[in-house]
């Protein structure tokens, strides 16, 4: 078949396989470009869970191409059929694994539901078995929905605010059109639901595990990631369900930490990085509009990072290099240019004008929509979109 993109709503149901390898390739050549000596203290065993798109997907690729590392990647995606593509993430997981299978690099991936006991004790054979003790976990999942693995309840997120209702401008990045939305507040079931979901208490369990199968080397360290924000964002991002959820983030990493520092003189952070396009700030209400000015804003002030540069800086220049920047709670900042008052102030004007008349002129939507279909495998540089494909290969 020939492979278009079916955008519905804030998601594109079609992915183009070697479109995405093409987009994986182009993160690789930028961290080859980057990181040409590896430090003695780089990672060499990793684990990432959530690796198959955004930060995941990075932070696997920074410590595969950039040091060499085995890296254990753990995902959930859906596989193409003969009439169906399969999900962007899976090709871009094919992406990684040939270009890995050609650099001579070690890897293995886990395609199933990291919330469950299975996947763990799946991944700690895997590590116990084939890999020796890892010195980095990366904790990047993005799931609207988790089941615990214990009751096998299921809990879903929400995207809502807290104590009242909140009507804000946001963009529908399918038709172009800037329109306001009213979001209902969060009854104390969807904030307690989100938590399940968004917050820390998996990462615990991951970490728990890992320390339980002696699994983990010395000085070993974790992270995971979150986004603040500021004013802008702070109706539906801050002070609302997805903060509370972060908030119990905040509080898992002082809890893992505490063990680690204990048993490994290992640590644990949480890494706030700047405001991106991807498969998961797309859904949320705001974002769009959001970052359409924002990359206007930054990209003006030569500030701009896309994934892959982000976590270059955390990994590499900040958590091996020892240039981390930290807030008072420990967290490692990747936010600070987007949040400099120069950045803030230009985005809150350009905010007040913001219509459907002028959105292609104050924003940079051309850029957001480019980037929303990069991550599906469409736009990139030096692929055939007329190609007859069969999505399965």
């Amino acid at each position: 078949m020939v492979i278009k993109p079916k955008v519905r709503g804030f998601i594109c149901t079609a992915s183009h396989p070697k479109g995405c390898v093409a987009h994986v390739q182009e993160q690789i050549d930028y961290i080859q470009q980057q990181i040409t000596e590896v430090p003695a203290n780089a990672p060499k065993n990793v684990l990432v869970i959530g690796s198959s798109t955004g930060y995941g997907l990075a932070s696997r690729l920074v410590a595969a191409f950039g040091y060499g590392a085995k890296t254990l990647g753990l995902f959930f995606e859906k596989e193409a059929s003969e009439r169906k593509t399969g999900t962007a993430g899976w090709y871009n997981n094919r992406g990684f694994e040939i270009a890995a299978d050609k650099a001579g690099l070690w890897h293995k991936s886990i395609n199933g539901d990291a919330f469950s006991h299975q996947a763990k004790i799946d991944a700690i054979n895997i590590i116990k078995e084939q890999m020796g003790k890892i010195d980095l976990v990366v904790y990047s999942l993005a799931s609207p929905r988790r089941q615990d693995p214990d009751s096998a309840e299921i809990y879903k997120s929400v995207l809502k605010p807290i104590g009242e209702a909140v009507t804000e401008k946001t963009l529908n990045t399918d038709k172009g059109e800037v329109h306001e939305v009213s979001i209902d507040p969060a009854t104390e079931e969807d904030i307690q639901n989100t938590i399940k979901v968004m917050g820390g208490q998996d990462w615990e369990l991951w970490m728990n595990a890992l320390d339980e199968a002696g699994v983990l080397a010395e000085g070993v360290k974790t992270v995971a990631y979150t986004y603040i924000g500021k004013k802008l964002t702070w109706p539906i991002y801050g002070h609302a369900t997805i903060g509370k959820a972060k908030e119990d983030l905040d509080r898992a990493s002082h809890a893992i930490h505490e063990t680690l520092q204990t048993k490994y003189n290992g640590t644990a952070n949480v890494a706030v990085l700047k405001a991106v396009v991807t498969q998961a700030s797309s859904a949320i209400p705001v974002m769009p509009l959001y970052i359409s000015l924002l990359y206007k804003v930054m990209k003006e002030a030569g500030v701009h990072e896309n994934p892959v540069e982000q976590i270059k800086g955390l990994i590499h220049d900040q958590m091996v290099n020892g240039e981390a920047i930290y807030d008072d709670t420990r967290r490692f900042r990747l936010d600070l240019k987007e949040l400099d008052d120069a950045i803030q102030d230009k985005v809150e004007a350009l905010w007040a004008q913001a219509s459907t008349e002028n959105i292609t002129e104050i924003s940079d939507y051309a850029g957001y929509k480019h980037e929303f279909f990069k991550l599906f495998g469409f736009e990139v540089d030096g692929v055939d979109y007329e190609e007859d494909l069969d999505p399965r290969i």
